[in-house]
Order: C-alpha cells, then structure tokens, then sequence
C-alpha cells in the first residue's frame, strides 16, 4: 500500500508500506534508487517493525514539478513531511543508504527527537578534506541509459555487468519492477532518469559533517571495504556522532544492502535490540 504526502515546492512523496508490527522503522533510499528497493530487507523485519520507505522528490513514484530543486535539504524537507505523517509513531526507528543516511541526520537536526535509532550504510556527509577528489557521478549519472524494450531486458543488462551483477536478484528485481515506468511509445523508461540523478550528484550537501555532534541518536554506521569516498569517510562519521558506533562489511561494496538483504536485515534488528 501507498500513500502520497504533501511536502514542499509542490512536491507529493510517495510512502510505501510494507507492513509489520512493532515500532515503526523507516528506511531512505539512495540517489537513484527508492523505497522499493529495500523491499527484501523490509519483509525480513515485519516481525520486529511496521516498516515503511519513502521515494523522495526525482525519484521512484514521487511527484514533483518541473524544474523542482534536488538540493539535499529539500530531501529532508520531504523526509520531514514523512515524519510529521507519522507522528503518532514517534520516535522513529531508521534506516538510510548511502544519500538516504545523510537525508536523515538532516531531518533529526530539523526535528531534534525524531529517532531514536538509526541504521546507516555509507552515508554521504562529506568532511572538508584538503584532496578531496573531483566528484565524476554527475557525468556518470548523465551517461545512463534511460530506456529498454522491457524490464526483462533491463533486468538482464544490469545482472550482467557491475556494480549490480553482485546484487541479490530479489533486490534487482525490486529496482527494476518498480523503477521502470511503461512508456506509451512502448518499452519502459526510467522514473529516475539520469539527468534528474545527475542533478541530485551535483547538489550534494556541504557543512553536515561540522554538525553531527547535534545528533544524539544512536547510530550504527555501516563501512564496506570498497575503497570508494563513502567509506573512507563512514569511520570518520561514526567517530563525529556522540552515540554513533562503526560496523565493517569488508567484503561488500556501497551497494552491501542490496548485495546481502539477510545480512542487512540481521545487522539493523541486532543494532536496533
């Protein structure tokens, strides 16, 4: 079940509900990506939380206007909206990839209490480092391909070819049967095209990192042994925060909870008690 909520610049966020009882956990979603995706980690918790996951503004099912801003404090805008959607359930239970952890730290800076724990594989928040490498994603982002015949076809190229031939084809399959929207022309294009994913990369948040002492809720933050820029930051993170502690997945890359779902599953409800 799905249900629209109203947030700023006319945007409307599409919140899904994967059911479940207990407290109500929320998981946030990467750039690119949305709340479907982590369907196969949502049903292993039905048993512990009520879980539920948003597409924010450019992405999976959310409405937005034309032009509307990707900048990453609207992301909390709209992660706020949420928050005040499920107010009776608060405080909130979290989990947030890669862009999705940095949209919920933000939403607890604006919202001091919303949660009271919290999940976080890679989270983007970038301290001021001196060498800090050009940022190519953009460019990247813009080179996508938009549109296949079918999702069969989409399915097939992306298992074939890194970064998602090592993704768990229960998780693909959540990417792809839900990120792909039917074209009138015929095939399928991508609900999150590359130039609106292009334009989310180039508005990545600057000044997070000097504001994590702010947050004061308990954080897991999740390391892979990939190498790339989010993880050589993930310690760096979980040392800033007064109740954040580091968890290393050596053996996985920034797209671990798609790689390993059991594994995720296992980690948050062990974080979490």
């Amino acid at each position: 079940m799905s249900t629209f909520i109203d947030s700023t610049d006319g945007v409307r966020v599409a919140l899904h509900d994967f059911g479940g009882t207990g407290p109500t956990l929320v998981i946030v979603h990467a750039t690119g990506f949305h709340g479907w995706c982590y369907q196969p980690i949502a049903r292993r918790l039905t048993d512990r939380f009520h879980v539920v996951a948003p597409d924010l503004r450019g992405h999976g099912d959310s409405e937005y206007p034309s032009g509307t801003s990707m900048d990453w404090w609207k992301m909390a805008a709209d992660l706020s909206a949420v928050v005040g959607h499920l107010a009776a359930d608060l405080p909130l239970r979290a989990v947030g990839h890669s862009m999705g952890g940095a949209a919920i730290l933000m939403t607890e800076l604006l919202h001091p209490g919303a949660f009271s724990e919290a999940w976080m594989f890679e989270p983007i928040v970038i301290p001021d480092l001196p060498d800090k490498p050009p940022n190519t994603m953009p460019d990247n982002a813009r080179r996508r391909r938009n549109r296949f015949e079918s999702r069969d076809e989409a399915f097939e190229r992306y298992s074939s070819r890194p970064p998602f031939s090592g993704v768990d084809p229960e998780a693909l399959h959540a990417y792809v049967d839900h990120g792909f929207a039917d074209d009138p022309d015929g095939g399928v294009v991508l609900k999150c095209p590359g130039e609106i994913e292009a334009r989310v990369f180039e508005s990545t948040v600057t000044g997070l990192f000097r504001r994590l002492g702010e947050v004061h809720t308990a954080i897991t933050v999740v390391q892979s042994g990939d190498g790339g820029m989010p993880a050589s930051v993930a310690p760096l993170v979980a040392d800033a925060l007064p109740n954040g502690q580091l968890s290393k997945w050596s053996d996985r890359s920034h797209f671990g909870p798609f790689e390993d779902p059991e594994r995720a599953a296992s980690s948050i409800a062990e974080s979490m008690g």
